[in-house]
């Protein structure tokens, strides 16, 4: 389904397409997009799970586009691709918990439907093709820098399904159709679909909700962080990637060497930031497989004028200020909206979503 304004058809400029853009990352990147590229014509193309997910405003982000197509992404609708030069591809199964509870349609989803999307994109003319994937392909590094030439090793079946959809789109890839693959870090930072259910953003709401953030693992990881709004300007600088400067198919980790931070630390500096906060471990805590420190020397060299902006103490200023406009104190937020597997829980619990995480063809069941 399209929803479209009047008089698109003569907007000058490239057309994008964001799938996944009523999602955490999305309105961040539509926002940049719409700032950065005034005369482009932006499209969006989401499910619709988490549109009633609004964080901190009362507007919908998607007023900042010129059309939005409501479908899933293993069937996009009848003319989303048409005319489109560019896909920034964001949709997808979005962590490891999700992955663990729908391990079919995460492959389904994040692998299958990922690639035959870019090949229905390239055969429909579009140029170049943006991939949000993850730096979690590395899986267990616990030596080094992880670069792009280094041995992945994804532990999950989120991030293999990210590896998996990236060997497939390689192959798709040619010097008329750029494709970017890019490895981001672990994202964060305030957003208008804030998540809970990132590191980060789960130490600052345990700051507000508890006075003190405990560490479910021994807090010894490292883990590579990127503000979503950094994001953005990345995703930006793909869209117009030509294949020659870094290959016709390119992977790219995209983040900060700065940036590479283990879980104890995040939570140190929340505390430092917050007031009244302390940081406790679990008795029971383990060490926590995922960790890997990665190199982002590539894309310094590659996109110079995209580079990271936010440090750290920004980001949780930022979302510190955010729940607090939220007027944020909810002690079960892991229970809550603001967790992707919950709202697609009780989606799937009132009959709206059924396994396969799609949209049920059944009535509702009513609850209450």
């Amino acid at each position: 389904m399209g929803i479209r304004q009047p008089g698109v058809e003569d907007l000058v400029g490239v057309r994008i397409l964001v799938t996944g853009n009523m999602g955490y990352v999305g309105p961040v990147v539509v926002e940049h997009l719409r700032e950065a590229r005034p005369d482009a014509h932006l499209a969006g193309l989401d499910t619709g799970f988490f549109g009633h997910c609004l964080t901190g405003t009362s507007q919908l982000p998607e007023r900042r586009l010129d059309c939005q197509w409501f479908g899933d992404v293993r069937r996009p609708p009848a003319g989303s691709l048409d005319g489109v030069d560019s896909v920034v591809h964001l949709a997808g199964v979005s962590n490891d918990p999700i992955g663990t509870t729908y391990e079919e349609a995460t492959f389904d989803v994040n692998h299958r439907a990922t690639v035959e999307l870019a090949r229905a994109a390239r055969e429909a003319g579009a140029r170049s093709f943006v991939f949000a994937s993850s730096c979690s392909v590395y899986g267990l590094a616990e030596e080094g820098l992880r670069t792009e030439e280094s041995e992945t090793g994804p532990l999950t079946a989120y991030a293999k399904s990210k590896l998996r959809a990236e060997e497939g789109l390689a192959g798709l890839a040619d010097d008329s159709f750029a494709v970017t693959s890019l490895r981001f870090a672990t994202a964060c930072g305030m957003s208008d679909r804030l998540r809970l259910d990132l590191v980060l953003n789960d130490f600052v709401a345990g700051a507000h909700a508890f006075r003190e953030i405990t560490l479910l693992s021994d807090g010894t990881p490292w883990r590579p962080l990127i503000h979503v709004r950094d994001m953005a300007r990345a995703i930006d600088w793909a869209v117009d990637r030509p294949a020659g400067h870094g290959g016709a198919f390119l992977p790219l980790n995209t983040g900060s060497d700065d940036w590479n931070y283990q879980i104890r630390q995040l939570a140190e500096a929340v505390a430092e930031i917050v007031p009244g906060v302390a940081v406790s471990v679990r008795e029971d805590a383990a060490p926590d497989a995922r960790s890997y420190k990665v190199g982002f020397g590539r894309f310094r060299e590659l996109a110079p004028e995209h580079q990271p902006q936010v440090g750290l103490a920004e980001a949780i200023e930022d979302l510190s200020a955010g729940l607090e406009r939220m007027a944020f104190a909810d002690p079960d937020y892991r229970n809550s909206q603001l967790v992707r597997l919950r709202v697609l829980d009780d989606l799937r619990g009132a009959g709206l979503v059924d396994g396969s995480l799609g949209w049920a063809s059944a009535e509702p069941v009513a609850r209450g």
